[in-house]
């Protein structure tokens, strides 16, 4: 499979990254949020154009679609999908609308987290009165308690559609143990409710979802998937299908939160949640393994939002310890991302209540979009004040493919902020700049101390289409010495998911006492746990030859989620095995878990008296996929003609208005060293390299930026 499409859609801009016989190609279109395949196309035909061809030949020679799609939170956010009846144990009903002491306030940006007066829970998904309980009960041992009776099954069925329902969702205590009154529940629907009738209705069972401890997480995770599934089924589907009558012969390939990737038929659509900023994440940690970079600070600023993560050794190592979707813990695996309202898109106002200047969380999108792209926005955003200062030229705003209007952005600055405070339009979008940089810095700063890491050992990866115009602003109150830019930062995450290999995990709760803390000696009950991960792993091998893999193709890893005895978190480790043979074996799993326990908490936190434990177990299959190779490329110092394109007026901390040099990102080559102020211009993205900092295009032409020493 040498030849890829990969595309991630963002909330302003849609990107496309193809590798075609060797060559690659970058497109950028707007998001268009009615019909993101719109959007889709337009990013995919500019890659076409750049290679020199036609949209129908570039996508039938592609081997493969990597999609990062945001079908899902769009869906959520729009309360688009079916209405939906749950099933559950009796005295149970009410779980999910009690949820967890923090559930008025998961999945809120801080500044409302703060505001503990109006905080409030989310409006379910599944009302009250689409909920019925059974008389049944599987204790914690898989055991029959009380017998489920289909007589039942049927009449609370019934109840339920007479009420509107469309779908089930069928969830019951220990059912990830003893999954056999879940089924009774499907079966009985789907003979009441046969496939071949229109009024047919789709069961989605919480054991085949979401086999994991957690009666609240899991529940919602079979709700949200039900509430998900037919919606993004049916849009990727189309999509699919339009890609097949453009020439593409394949299946759609979906990247997902944990990491991995697989085709639309073998994905869950809350799989696809945060798949942009993972394959960001993961692009990050590729570059880094190639060119010797090891702890690493992540950033993706975008149009409307900024992400972040940390790579520690090389690895993408730490998952979410609480996966949220929306409004709502869920129990899936997720790569742990952080995102902030901070992005070229975040509006500019003037807070009544505390009379100060504040930007973000709150964005023009891609419609209207920032007042400068002229579609009706009115509002001044950070883009607006990046035009205003000079740093972008508003005739050269995606290599000149979108001409952006100088006047609205001084317009939007001037009436809503510069009038109010009294101060001058240039003074008022500097202030936008230096507020929207503190705060991503600080949040940087919260996300690498708190993880024990300093951040002046570290090096910060910028990109996104505004991360090399901001990243100076934002890296100067970490200390980092060191900025990495990208000739595909615009793109970057698009470029990280082209370098995904094919992943499948499959994940379920077993629980398995690795060390005895009050007896003093390790487990040697091997046969659970082998059992355990036989199952899984063969789950994970149908789901990866089905797409064609050859069974020798496929190398597994075996990740654990791990506990001290008693404690309520989690902590996820890679096995150093994938069978126990032994009680050696059981020694080497807790010595792996005691390391990085040590490494995140201090070795001086754990509680080995209260023994060991594996809570959860998770197999990933993966097939190894080809690669963009990072090329090297001989230094010079030199400047080639025609680098230097201009000069023109930037407006400066603390310097005013400075007759600032304009370069051309395309005419500079490796071992070019240009000194700040600079503006430096590619075709896709602007870098601002700011006053007392030096841009250096290393070997890789990778744009090395650095404090001045």
């Amino acid at each position: 499979m040498k030849n890829s499409l990969s595309i991630d859609i963002g909330g302003t801009f849609t990107d496309c990254f193809a590798c075609v016989d060797g060559k690659v190609a970058k497109g950028k279109a707007q998001t268009t949020a009615h019909n993101l395949s719109v959007g889709f196309l337009n990013a995919v035909e500019q890659c076409a154009e750049s290679l020199e061809m036609s949209t129908e030949d570039l996508l039938a020679s592609t081997d493969m679609v990597k999609y990062a799609t945001t079908l899902a939170l769009n869906a959520l956010i729009e309360r688009k999908g079916p209405k939906l009846g749950l099933i559950t144990t009796m005295g149970q009903e009410d779980a999910i609308y009690i949820g967890n002491g923090a559930q008025w306030h998961e999945g809120l940006p801080l500044e409302l987290k703060k505001n503990v007066r109006e905080g409030n829970r989310p409006q379910p998904i599944v009302t009250r009165d689409m909920v019925v309980g059974l008389r049944e009960r599987i204790d914690c041992f898989g055991n029959v308690v009380m017998p489920l009776t289909r007589d039942e099954i049927r009449q609370k069925v019934h109840q339920l559609v007479d009420r509107g329902a469309t779908g089930f969702v069928v969830s019951m205590l220990w059912s990830f143990v003893n999954p056999a009154h879940e089924q009774m529940v499907r079966d009985v629907i789907y003979q009441e409710y046969p496939e071949v009738y229109l009024g047919s209705h789709p069961v989605f069972l919480s054991c085949e979802v979401a086999p994991k401890k957690g009666e609240y997480a899991r529940t919602m995770t079979v709700i949200l998937t039900g509430y998900l599934q037919k919606l993004i089924a049916d849009n990727l589907t189309r999509l699919n299908n339009d890609l097949r009558k453009l020439g593409y012969k394949k299946s759609l390939f979906l990247v997902h939160a944990s990491g991995g990737m697989a085709s639309i038929y073998e994905t869950m659509a809350l799989k696809t949640h945060n798949a942009g900023p993972v394959g960001g994440l993961l692009g990050a940690a590729y570059v880094g393994r190639q060119t010797d970079y090891q702890n690493i600070i992540v950033t993706d600023m975008g149009g409307t939002s900024f992400d972040m993560g940390v790579i520690e050794g090389g690895e993408v190592r730490a998952y979410e310890s609480v996966p949220v979707l929306d409004r709502w813990r869920v129990a899936i695996s997720m790569l742990e991302t952080r995102s902030i309202g901070a992005g070229g898109g975040s509006i500019a106002f003037i807070n009544d209540l505390l009379g100060g200047l504040e930007v973000g969380p709150r964005s023009a999108g891609s419609m209207p979009g920032p007042a400068c792209y002229d579609l009706g926005g009115t509002e001044p955003t950070v883009t607006d004040a990046d035009v205003v200062l000079g740093r972008i030229d508003p005739d050269y705003f995606l290599g000149g493919g979108m001409r952006l209007n100088k006047e609205k952005s001084i317009e939007a600055i001037q009436t809503k902020i510069a009038e109010p405070m009294g101060i001058s339009v240039e003074e008022s979008a500097l202030s936008i700049a230096k507020i929207v940089d503190a705060h991503m810095g600080g949040e940087l700063f919260k996300e690498t101390v708190l993880r024990g890491l300093d951040p002046r050992e570290c090096v910060l990866f910028a990109y996104g289409g505004a991360g090399p115009a901001h990243c100076c602003g934002y890296a100067e109150s970490l200390g980092v010495q060191r900025i990495v830019t990208f000739p595909e930062s615009s793109v970057f995450s698009a470029y990280g998911v082209s370098n995904m290999d094919y992943v499948v995990s499959e994940e379920q709760t077993n629980y398995l006492r690795v060390y005895d803390g009050m007896k003093g000696t390790y487990s040697e009950e091997r046969d659970p746990f082998n059992a355990a991960v036989e199952n899984l792993e063969q789950r994970v091998t149908r789901s990866i030859v089905r797409e064609g893999f050859r069974p020798e193709e496929i190398s597994y890893a075996l990740e654990l989620d791990m506990r001290f005895g008693g404690q309520p978190n989690l902590t996820r480790v890679v096995s150093p095995i994938m069978r126990v043979q032994s009680r050696q074996d059981f020694e080497a799993i807790a010595r792996q878990f005691l390391g990085i326990y040590a490494h995140t908490y201090s070795e001086a936190s754990g509680n080995i008296k209260g023994g060991i434990e594996i809570v959860n177990l998770i197999v990933k299959g993966s097939v190894a996929l080809p690669k963009t190779e990072v090329k090297r490329y001989p230094l010079t110092s030199a400047l080639q003609p025609g680098a230097l394109k201009s000069k023109r007026p930037v407006y400066w901390d603390k310097i005013g208005y400075a007759e600032t040099p304009v370069y051309d990102l395309a005419a500079l080559q490796a071992g070019n060293a240009l000194d700040g102020p600079a503006i430096i211009e590619a075709n896709d993205t602007t870098y601002v390299i700011q006053p007392g900092w030096v841009f250096e295009l290393d070997q890789y032409l990778h744009g090395v930026i650095r404090l001045r020493s």
